[in-house]
């Protein structure tokens, strides 16, 4: 295996790893001796700086990690304070509504709701701070309850759950209706 290949490997390694890699560990991947490895790493290293990188290797008690260099910090936080803008498909926001209205819920009460599978899109309202786990609920297998945030109530404009807007009875059959009619159009009736 040549130098160039070694260095790819041990780069996508620390990469991934995102902790420190023992020294060894990082011979063995690479099919190198300890010693010719520390030699690769410090070469990578000294180069890194050379090239005024954004990115370090450093070393820790024999081990190895990759790390953001610390005069890029200002710019990490630059980042982290930018707002995170994301839109909500039409299936995120009816898997959010079915959670805000009976909240708290668990995953397969709402797949029973909405007839398919939740995974995906439960755990990008998670990641988007919109939905969250309340706890488990006391039943065989303890499944998770899903609930809304205070997030939630600041992106939708509301105070409060109760501020959410009542369904009245007339509005539920439409939706009923428009479940039946779009249940029959996928089974082909």
């Amino acid at each position: 295996m040549n130098r160039k290949k070694q260095e790819a490997i041990i780069e996508a390694v620390l990469f991934t790893m995102g902790e420190s890699v023992e020294l060894s560990r990082l011979a063995e991947v690479i099919e190198e001796d300890p010693d010719k490895t520390k030699q690769i790493l410090e070469g990578m290293m000294a180069r890194y700086e050379k090239e005024d990188r954004g990115i370090a290797i450093i070393a820790l008690d024999n081990s190895y990690q990759m790390c953001t260099k610390k005069e890029m910090y200002e710019y990490l936080v630059k980042i982290a304070k930018t707002p995170k803008k994301f839109s909500l498909s039409e299936t995120l926001l009816e898997t959010l509504s079915i959670i805000a209205y009976k909240q708290p819920v668990t995953k397969l009460d709402v797949e029973k709701i909405r007839g398919v599978n939740c995974d995906h899109a439960i755990n990008r309202l998670i990641e988007y701070d919109l939905v969250m786990e309340l706890g488990r609920l006391d039943a065989p297998g303890r499944p998770l309850l899903f609930g809304t945030t205070e997030q939630f109530l600041r992106s939708f404009g509301v105070q409060s759950l109760a501020d959410l807007p009542e369904l009245t009875p007339m509005q539920v059959e439409e939706f009923k209706e428009e479940a039946e009619e779009e249940a029959n159009l996928k089974i082909g009736i």
